[in-house]
């Protein structure tokens, strides 16, 4: 099948992808999936999507291993800080606060910019976000632009808007240009190439850089490889593109943490520079970047302080670009606001170590949840972001895709009570979809009510739970049940048999034996 270009391959990968590139793809790497016209929602429904990457048994070895070292990482540098939960909940309030203030802040920040020499645009959609960003670049006459990696710019499919105009846009982060080069998507916050292994970033890299070749599949070899593709560009490039971690409402200061020094080359040797922020990344003071400062690299890579972290306010005559714009992009934020309990993922961060714990990421993968935010954020992020809330809405099925273990709440750095958002987007989605025509769950839920009003019927429910125990082996387990929905259940997993006796039997025995004292 892979000695022409697949049906598959027609149907979905870019014009640019060739019989020549699906050989190769063959030989070390297979391509990813792709670039969709909605970074924020593509693809099916939850279960469906994860019934298909729960088959890539490659792909899961990649993410258990590297979310292991950076889960390691991080709790190594997190019992390293005495102030770790005080710098949490002041973070929290920080965050608390941009809400709370959120049309002063922006109005502030304006304000700050401007009066530093940076021009800043307002934003209502990723529409609005292209079509600014193409105008001023299409003003420098360039087709070519380095580019910092970005969410915000993922988010709205910016590369793409650039290319389909003829201007290409290069992505300089290790794991973003990798994702790039095979045309894929990216599968986490921070490492977006987190579902590749070194042997098929060493196959990408040799399918679609003319002087990578005969690489071997060391990380050193890799990086320098990438290092000598992007030197030119680096020092060729009139025009960069950033997204933003943090900006500063009291200053103006608008600053990036990365690890690789390629956002450094961006931010300061191009001639200018085009942020594009969410509204959402705002902090009031300049003080509050030593709190963030501390808990993002620790959360994110386990380090204690990024080996690059750049903050720039406006224009700085003969220092860095002599021209600098901001666009400051909503695409749905302040749909966000709008809900008491939901607007809490606004704090976010962008560390993505909700990700790196949660055990359903770590087996189905970011792919699997259809958007640019995956994970437990991204399940709480990106149907509040499109208001997609009705059955049919692929995005809908997200905040399902948790087993609600509170790992995700624990570990967040800004104390994202990611848990309760989740179970609120749930009884939203619930309340979205009554009435019509009742699927399994709805009759589910409908019976069980019924049991569970009547004290009879409970008890006799318990009664036949106990039966279980007779279809249980001698490990006390029980591997398969014969009703739709049990049997659906035990098909992939065990349940532990019922106990010798039921709460009410106890409840009945305590009560005989306190009476008979």
């Amino acid at each position: 099948m892979m000695g022409a270009v697949s049906d598959f391959a027609k149907r979905f990968r870019p014009s640019t992808w060739t019989e020549k590139d699906a050989e190769e793809a063959k030989l070390g790497w297979h391509p990813g999936h792709p670039i969709p016209d909605d970074p924020l929602q593509w693809g099916e429904h939850f279960p469906r999507a994860a019934h298909e990457t729960l088959k890539n048994t490659q792909m899961r070895r990649n993410l258990g291993y590297a979310t292991g070292k950076i889960r390691a990482k991080r709790n190594l540098r997190v019992e390293e800080m005495p102030d770790w939960e005080g710098l949490r909940e002041a973070a929290s309030n920080i965050k608390r606060a941009v809400t709370a203030d959120w049309v002063r802040l922006l109005e502030q920040f304006e304000e700050n910019v401007t009066k530093r020499g940076g021009v800043v645009h307002w934003a209502r959609d990723a529409e609005e976000a292209n079509a600014i960003a193409l105008n001023l670049i299409s003003a420098k006459g360039v087709d070519e632009v380095v580019k910092v990696k970005s969410m915000a710019t993922q988010e709205i499919n910016l590369n793409e808007h650039l290319e389909e105009h003829g201007i290409k846009a290069w992505e300089t982060d290790l794991a973003e240009m990798i994702v790039q080069l095979s045309e894929d998507m990216p599968s986490h916050i921070v490492v977006p190439a987190i579902h590749r292994n070194r042997a098929e970033v060493k196959a990408i890299f040799e399918a679609r850089m003319e002087a990578a070749q005969g690489l071997s599949d060391e990380p050193r070899v890799l990086a320098m490889a990438a290092r000598a593709h992007l030197r030119k560009k680096f020092l060729t490039a009139k025009v960069a593109l950033s997204g933003a971690n943090i900006g500063v409402a009291e200053t103006g200061t608008v600053g990036i943490f990365e690890s690789e020094g390629n956002g450094r080359m961006c931010l300061t040797l191009p001639e200018t520079l085009i942020t594009i922020m969410g509204i959402e990344k705002l902090v009031p003071r300049y003080r509050d970047i030593e709190v963030i400062g501390q808990l993002l690299p620790r959360s994110a890579t386990g380090e204690r302080m990024n080996p690059y972290t750049s903050f720039w306010t406006g224009v700085t005559e003969g220092d860095g670009p002599q021209e600098f714009h901001i666009i400051l992009l909503d695409n749905g934020r302040t749909n966000v606001l709008a809900d008491e309990v939901g607007r809490e993922a606004l704090k976010c961060i962008r560390c993505a170590a909700c990700m790196n714990i949660c055990p359903v990421y770590r087996h189905t993968g970011g792919h699997a949840y259809g958007s640019v935010y995956p994970g437990p954020i991204g399940a709480v992020l990106t149907p509040q972001l499109l208001e997609a809330y009705d059955r049919s809405d692929p995005a809908s099925s997200l905040p399902f895709a948790c087993s609600l273990c509170g790992a995700c709440g624990d570990v967040c750095p800004v104390k994202i009570d990611l848990p309760n958002i989740l179970v609120h987007l749930r009884h939203k989605s619930v309340e979205a979809n009554r009435g019509g025509i009742p699927n399994i769950w709805d009759v589910g839920m409908a019976v069980s009510s019924k049991v569970m009003r009547s004290g009879k019927a409970m008890e006799a429910a318990g009664k036949s739970v106990q039966a279980g125990r007779l279809i249980a082996g001698p490990n006390l387990k029980i591997s398969r049940v014969p009703l739709p929905v049990a049997k659906a259940w035990t098909r992939v997993r065990d349940v532990p048999a019922p106990p010798a006796q039921s709460f009410r039997q106890w409840w009945k025995a305590r009560e005989e034996e306190e009476g008979g004292r």
